[in-house]
């Protein structure tokens, strides 16, 4: 007696990896459509960087003082690493903005790869902020700040910067799709980015902080990317004394160990809750 043969329907492991970068493709396209379309967004997130840079340099920056280095130089690196961070939220907001306006629900009802409208997101805010690096980077060069390092260890700075935020992009979609609307999303964000942000080696050494805040500042991730950065342009000074802290002693490591930590329970965790958001 001949068996028959069970034919699956279920498409093979190579087949949903195909569909989830063809997806994923397809969405960062619309999102990256969606940013020339409203080039507001694209306009104001390159000019609150701008501004911080001028407000600390010329205002701010006659009353810091650094060992062994000049402030602007000092500063650039701390305005990278913020504007990253800042780059990152759109992610959240954006999310929020689909799930009230129902967009979510019509991905929903195509037969795509679920994840791909994450990863979709994610990876279209890569594009805002080489975008907001570019522009940065022409303001510092005005400024007078400049890049001292060799050119692989200027490449691999913006690279770390670029890593960084979109490891931060997976945070913030966790908590764009946990709130209601935008605006929800634009205090609660908020309320952990600027403890990150200003709590860090940013603007100030972190060697200038009381105790408690200057602890929090060399584990500050923060803090990690944005000594990175400063050692790979070769914006610090022999004259300046060295970290003892191992995060700050080892930036680069410390700031990749970061994006892993945030990728392994960020992802699964947005991934979980755009599952259940969806399902509602």
């Amino acid at each position: 007696m001949a068996s028959a043969t069970v034919v699956s329907d279920e498409p093979s492991l190579v087949e949903r990896t195909r569909m989830l970068v063809s997806d994923s493709m397809t969405v960062t396209k619309r999102n990256v459509i969606k940013i020339r379309r409203v080039p507001d967004v694209l306009i104001f997130s390159t000019l609150s960087p701008i501004m911080f840079v001028l407000l600390f340099a010329y205002i701010f920056g006659s009353a810091i003082t650094v060992t062994g280095t000049s402030y602007r130089e000092f500063l650039i690196a701390g305005i990278f690493a913020q504007t990253a961070v800042f780059g990152a939220t759109f992610t959240g907001s954006s999310l929020a903005e689909d799930m009230q306006k129902g967009i979510i629900d019509r991905f929903r009802s195509l037969p795509m790869a679920p994840a791909a409208v994450l990863i979709g997101r994610t990876v279209a805010d890569v594009v805002i902020n080489v975008v907001s690096l570019v522009v940065m980077s022409i303001t510092g060069l005005l400024i007078g700040w400049r890049i001292r390092g060799s050119f692989l260890d200027g490449v691999l700075g913006y690279v770390l910067l670029l890593l960084f935020a979109y490891a931060v992009s997976w945070m913030m979609a966790v908590v764009g799709l946990l709130v209601r609307a935008p605006e929800v999303f634009n205090n609660a964000s908020f309320m952990v980015i600027f403890p990150l942000t200003f709590i860090a080696n940013t603007f100030v050494p972190s060697a200038q902080l009381p105790t408690p805040l200057r602890i929090f500042a060399d584990w500050n991730p923060v803090s990690a990317v944005t000594q990175a950065i400063r050692e790979l342009f070769g914006n610090t000074s022999a004259l300046t004394p060295p970290p003892d802290v191992w995060s700050m002693r080892h930036p680069v490591l410390t700031t990749l160990i970061w994006v892993v930590v945030l990728l392994v329970v960020f992802v699964p965790l947005s991934l979980r809750q755009f599952e259940r958001t969806v399902s509602r």
